[in-house]
């Protein structure tokens, strides 16, 4: 059965059917959809953690996200939980996921098991889009442009009284102590696209501005 790819926005994403990660010529098809659409959701998989890991291996090394809790048995999968009962989830506002690592990931792998019927929707944009409909001088101005991103406000141990923290679903704050300095533009190592490199839960000011005079253009 041929994959099947279907863009769900002109911007960003595209649904994929009928592949079988764990198929070499598949991989090789979902790494260009991947480039060209920066989101792609895989249909109808039914995964063992095993065959998760296997997936991310297939990419490049996997970067074990050190602040969730792991999934029973399996440290490289990080578990995104939340009870019914609970009322905050983890990562609502809007972020990039690792940016605060000196090498951040290329991308995040999620494999949905129980999502709602209705709601809870995660949305995606696309950086490369929001960089050109900038005008030429401010592309430029933000080509010159380093940010510096942090994971101590996010994960570190001042947020050890949050929910998410109580209830485990977050925990080694004491590693939350790190800071990395990337361009505002960055190139995206496989499509070559120019993308806006910055998010409203990671990065915490311009290099050589203060955190004052970095906000409004951040905003």
């Amino acid at each position: 059965m041929a994959i099947e790819m279907r863009p769900i926005t002109p911007a960003v994403g595209a649904d994929i059917y009928g592949s079988d990660v764990g198929n070499e010529n598949d991989i090789n098809d979902i790494k260009q959809a991947f480039s060209d659409h920066s989101v792609v959701a895989i249909r109808g998989l039914d995964l063992t953690p095993e065959d998760h890991i296997s997936f991310a291996q297939k990419w490049d090394e996997i970067n074990v996200n050190r602040f969730f809790k792991s999934v029973d048995g399996h440290p490289q999968i990080a578990t995104v939980l939340k009870e019914p009962d609970q009322t905050s989830a983890i990562g609502e506002t809007w972020h990039t996921d690792h940016s605060y690592d000196e090498a951040p990931a290329m991308c995040s792998m999620l494999y949905a098991i129980e999502t709602p019927p209705v709601g809870g929707d995660t949305a995606f944009a696309s950086q490369h889009a929001a960089y050109l409909v900038l005008s030429d001088g401010m592309q430029q101005m933000l080509e010159g442009l380093n940010a510096w991103h942090s994971s101590r406000h996010a994960f570190g141990a001042d947020l050890s009284a949050e929910e998410a923290h109580k209830d485990g679903r977050l925990g080694n704050a004491e590693k939350a102590k790190q800071d990395a300095l990337h361009p505002v533009v960055i190139t995206h190592p496989l499509s070559g696209k120019k993308c806006l490199y910055v998010n409203g839960d990671f990065t915490t000011h311009f290099d050589g501005w203060t955190k004052e005079d970095s906000q409004p253009l951040l905003d």
